[in-house]
């Protein structure tokens, strides 16, 4: 793989009093942050088991018709498809296995818009996007719905003009290092001092990086990748002493592609917040409200015990919450122009939150942590659908 380096440059930041991530006051310490960009004239190598990024192999996909604001919502059912904007690389969240069928976390949230709408799961075109491709594609009306494990924030909420569903998942971002250089999890930022971290561009991810070596002055050398792969590459071959990204994409990708996993240690240290969420473009409330309201769906049937397999046993309670998500009465659906019976079709088609976490990440061992329903200590709930 042919690349372009440009040349290696020190930026020395004197840091002021700063604040940890824990709130501790830091003193002010000089550091420096060298910083390596590598810019890829090519698709990057996939590992062994990885296919080629959807975004490169895949034919320019043809743009949708101009809709009007607004309009959305009656575009998509016109045109009978979701065009669902994804990751195409990143194993658990949005992948395309080797059969070349779309798989992933965000995938099926995708899934369960398509089966509100249309009664099948499958009424949805994937496009795999890149960081930096996703949110212009959004605004530009390429795609209905991002669904590419993107952070909620000020800037793109307010400045970039998008709407954010409901957090779908509670990250945060963490350091992988190879055990010979940190081999305990407890360890702070300090024991990476001088080290080469790579790092995705583009991403709120390179920001918090920064944000917060300096905070816990400790120099060290960013090797800026404009992809995640390549980032997983070049820390695997060795270029980079630590790698830095959300917990899930470090526990989800470093399984799937680094040939010797238990060679590296995932830090305790959290150095964000990362609240993961659907967006689509502002000015179009109805929309919005379906994106809405179909998560929240998944995660209520989750509290009612609904699944996909017992969910047309439900379909015979008595208890009016049950009877209201699943549109045996109530006409919840017709006020967002769909067929009362949406949620039904999404668990019976797609599944509840919980299968939907299960089906896609219970296989990484990823522990559902703030993930969990707020009867179970976690975060997940739903207003009432009344």
């Amino acid at each position: 793989m042919r690349k372009l380096l440009f040349p290696l440059f020190s930026l020395v930041v004197l840091a002021s009093l700063g604040l940890a991530a824990c709130g501790t006051p830091v003193a002010a310490t000089p550091i420096t942050v060298e910083v390596t960009r590598i810019v890829t004239s090519e698709a990057p190598a996939a590992a062994a088991d990885t296919p080629a990024d959807a975004t490169a192999t895949a034919p320019p996909a043809e743009a949708p018709a101009p809709v009007a604001g607004g309009e959305r919502l009656q575009a998509v059912m016109d045109r009978g498809q979701v065009i669902c904007g994804v990751h195409g690389t990143f194993q658990g969240f949005g992948f395309v296995d080797s059969a070349g069928e779309w798989t992933g976390f965000d995938v099926d949230f995708c899934r369960a818009w398509a089966a509100a709408l249309f009664n099948d799961a499958n009424a949805v075109e994937f496009r795999g996007l890149s960081a930096q491709e996703r949110f212009t594609a959004l605004q530009s009306g390429e795609v209905d719905v991002l669904a590419r494990n993107s952070t909620w924030t000020w800037s793109r909420d307010v400045d970039l003009g998008l709407t954010f569903g409901p957090v779908n998942f509670y990250d945060g971002q963490a350091i992988m290092a190879k055990r010979d250089i940190v081999d305990d999890p407890a360890a702070g930022l300090a024991a990476l001092e001088g080290a080469n971290v790579c790092v995705q561009s583009g991403t709120t991810t390179e920001l918090n990086l920064a944000d917060q070596f300096r905070a816990a002055g400790v120099s060290y050398t960013a090797g800026v990748f404009e992809d995640q792969n390549a980032a997983f590459q070049a820390y695997d071959e060795g270029r980079c002493d630590a790698i830095t990204s959300d917990r899930s994409q470090l526990a989800t990708q470093g399984q799937a592609v680094l040939q010797n996993f238990a060679d590296h240690v995932i830090l305790d240290v959290v150095m964000s917040k990362e609240p993961l969420a659907p967006a689509v473009a502002q000015g179009d409330d109805k929309w919005a409200d379906v994106v809405h309201w179909v998560v929240y769906g998944m995660i209520q049937a989750e509290e009612l015990g609904i699944t996909s397999e017992n969910v047309d046993e439900f379909l015979a309670s008595e208890d009016p919450v049950t009877r209201r998500l699943l549109g045996v009465e109530g006409e919840l659906g017709a006020m967002l122009g769909l067929s009362n019976d949406f949620i039904y079709r999404v668990i019976k088609l797609v599944g509840n939150y919980g299968e939907v976490y299960d089906r896609n990440l219970a296989v990484f061992n990823l522990a559902r942590g703030q993930n969990e329903l707020w009867t179970k200590g976690g975060l997940m709930y739903a207003p009432p659908f009344r």
